[in-house]
């Protein structure tokens, strides 16, 4: 591979630059913010959040150094959710310097900075939903939460090899595709905005379920468009059916949820309630995350070059 920065290698067609140092931090970053979603979630359905009254400190000590002894009941929860939050905002940090330093893309750089920029002011509302005790910022640090998931998700996409080297015609129809999938994403978020809203506040239940049908239906329009104009797509094919399959999950975890926390239907159901209802919440966050991949790959593959080669060893070694 050529030695000059920025001088493409014709045995492949990628930037002689490319190193799998950024994919790898992305998608160790996704890795680590899928758990601290559960956590999360684990947090709030236990009613933990405000077992540590004291920010950024806990119970006056360095938050790395509270000793472990004391780590008992919700303390241990929320205490938990401090030090992953933590080490997913040292992860951040380092993929957006590797970016900086590493990544040709202009882009691509400013969007590591977005996801530092975020990551900071998602723990900043957390620490603020401790010291003031608004329920609103509760419902916004777990919006963001989710958002950015998606976003550690699309980063360790466009930093793959598959996303560098994608190659051919572009595909047919991919401007509906593009508005179809993004209808979905936008219906999917939407619907986990209301969710924390139930979550946190037991209202908006119309709401939820009205846009869980709508996302319902878009998911199965998607995955029939992909099964009929896009079956030569496997990439596009394979997340449209792990979409479809993620939404029969999120519709048999919710109604178990609803009837183990609202009704006296499933008394068995109760004690399961915490469980049902995060895991509830991080099928959500793979939904939406699926759903963007949909759309940002529909996104790409509409706008091809026909110069542009193709990886097969890098993109299956390192794609996401």
């Amino acid at each position: 591979m050529s030695e000059v920065r920025g001088q493409k290698d014709d045995s492949n067609g990628l930037d002689s630059s490319f190193s799998p140092l950024s994919h790898r931090l992305a998608v160790l970053l996704a890795c680590a913010t899928f758990p601290l979603l559960f956590i999360g979630g684990l947090v709030t359905s236990l009613g933990a959040g405000l077992a540590v009254p004291d920010w950024p400190t806990t119970f006056g000590y360095n938050m790395f150094l509270y000793p472990w002894s004391k780590m008992i009941g919700g303390i241990f929860y929320e205490h938990s959710h401090r030090l992953v939050a933590s080490s997913v905002g040292l992860l951040t940090i380092a993929l957006a310097l590797s970016l900086w330093l590493q990544e040709k893309r202009r882009w691509l750089r400013w969007l590591g900075i977005a996801a530092l920029l975020l990551v900071v002011a998602q723990g900043v509302l957390g620490g603020l939903r401790v010291v003031l005790l608004q329920q609103t910022l509760a419902i916004v640090h777990a919006c963001f939460a989710q958002a950015f998931f998606a976003l550690t998700v699309s980063l360790a996409l466009f930093t793959s090899a598959e996303w560098r080297a994608a190659r051919g015609a572009p595909i047919a129809d991919g401007g509906r595709l593009k508005r179809l999938a993004l209808i979905t994403t936008a219906f999917i978020y939407l619907q986990i905005v209301f969710g924390a809203v139930l979550r946190q506040s037991g209202e908006r239940l119309d709401a939820h379920l009205l846009i869980a049908a709508l996302v319902a239906i878009h998911v199965i329009l998607l995955l029939l468009r992909l099964k009929r104009a896009h079956a030569d797509r496997p990439e596009l094919l394979r997340s449209g059916y792990f979409l479809a399959a993620l939404l029969l999950l999120q519709s048999v975890l919710g109604a178990l949820a609803y009837y183990s926390k609202f009704t006296a239907m499933l008394p068995g159901l109760s004690g399961a309630a915490v469980l049902l209802t995060t895991t509830h919440l991080i099928t959500g966050a793979l939904m939406l995350a699926t759903s963007l991949i949909v759309t940002l790959r529909a996104n790409r593959l509409s706008t091809l070059t026909a110069g542009t080669a193709a990886v097969p060893a890098l993109s299956k070694q390192y794609s996401l």
